[in-house]
């Protein structure tokens, strides 16, 4: 068993808070991944959970062991950074070896553990090389087979794959994500990129200024983000937004937008009323999900000038003037769009439609 928990983690530098009072759980075996922008302070938790850093308050858990007082070296953990961090004198063997050696395990039982790693990275044929000889694809599995070949409790992963090329980081995520399925080793992974957190985590933990915003499964947070700035973070293009003003008419709840006015239905329209802070929200819609037509149809709810249009192969990416917003709609090449300067009909489907509170950004429906 191989589980980490953290509770109430805090970390502090002089009178910055990195880490704001964060708890989370990581079962035995399972792919974590740490996800948000630059400074919000994953990359410190990672740290704290090494022992690099002190946390100011908290504990962390291995095993149900408390650790927070354990040096890196008893806490049976091993972390891949994403400089990758090899020995630049010394060859791929030597690099596989040195946490080994530095066990003072037996010659022949370092030696059959290298070239079990190495086989399973396939990397054999690399043994002899240095690190400079090497292609950064080639680096990336060294860096995790000097990992791997500890036989650790626990992966901390910082980015390992932000210095590949666009290619090589798709194709390396996805025999990473195999590698933690066959191995079973517990992993948490630090990362930026929305789209690696989806297609390789068992679960995603969304950090904004130091704090945890959601902590869920890869498709739960997707469509069901608890506020608006998961719903802007996850996904691409990201989702587009609106503010309007919820309006009563004659018992009806109405969103108004200004350029458009969007009727709920009864049930929704009371969640809306009751659970917002005022009368402000704001209206969001997936790209993927917008309606596009020359024609008015019957899920149309306003017009939209054609600004760009962007042929990505198997979509398109169309982006809408609307009012004073700059829209991004997802569509299929075989749907008919109108030249840029035209106007066409944009609509969504109400069960697609997330609305949130403009002052708390939390999600209303």
């Amino acid at each position: 068993m191989s589980k980490v928990k953290v509770v109430n983690l805090v970390k502090k530098f002089d009178k910055t808070v990195a880490v704001d009072g964060i708890s989370f759980d990581v079962r035995d075996g399972e792919f974590i991944i740490l996800l948000g922008p630059s400074g919000c302070g994953k990359t410190t938790t990672l740290r704290c959970i090494a022992g690099l850093e002190t946390p100011d308050e908290g504990e962390i858990y291995i095993d149900d062991r408390l650790v927070n007082d354990l040096p890196p070296k008893d806490r049976d953990i091993a972390m891949v950074f994403q400089s990758y961090a090899l020995y630049p004198h010394m060859t791929v063997y030597g690099n596989l070896a040195f946490p080994l050696k530095m066990r003072k395990l037996p010659k022949d039982e370092i030696d059959k553990k290298v070239r079990e790693v190495a086989k399973l990275l396939r990397i054999e044929e690399l043994l002899d090389r240095k690190p400079r000889q090497l292609s950064g694809g080639q680096q990336q599995r060294v860096a995790l087979g000097r990992a791997l070949v500890r036989t650790p409790k626990v992966f901390l992963m910082d980015e390992p794959l932000s210095n590949l090329d666009a290619k090589l980081r798709v194709y390396m995520r996805a025999e990473l994500k195999k590698l933690q399925r066959d191995l079973k080793i517990t992993t948490i992974y630090v990362t930026h990129d929305q789209a690696e957190a989806m297609a390789m985590a068992d679960r995603i933990a969304v950090m904004n200024k130091g704090k945890i915003l959601q902590y869920s499964e890869p498709h739960h947070v997707y469509e069901k983000p608890a506020n608006l700035f998961v719903a802007g973070f996850i996904g691409s293009p990201p989702m587009n937004f609106i503010k309007a003003s919820i309006v009563e008419k004659d018992s009806r709840i109405i969103l108004d937008a200004g350029f458009f006015q969007y009727e709920l239905e009864r049930e929704l329209g009371e969640i809306v009323k009751r659970e917002a802070s005022g009368s402000e929200v704001v209206i969001g819609f997936r790209p993927e999900h917008m309606i596009l037509s020359k024609e008015r149809g019957a899920n149309s709810v306003f017009q939209a000038d054609v600004y760009v249009i962007e042929p990505m192969g198997s979509n398109i990416i169309v982006d809408l003037k609307a009012g004073e917003y700059l829209l991004k709609a997802v569509t299929s090449p075989a749907i008919e769009i109108p030249p840029p300067g035209q106007k066409v009909w944009v609509g969504f489907p109400l069960e697609k439609l997330h609305v949130f509170d403009a002052k708390t950004e939390k999600t209303l429906i």
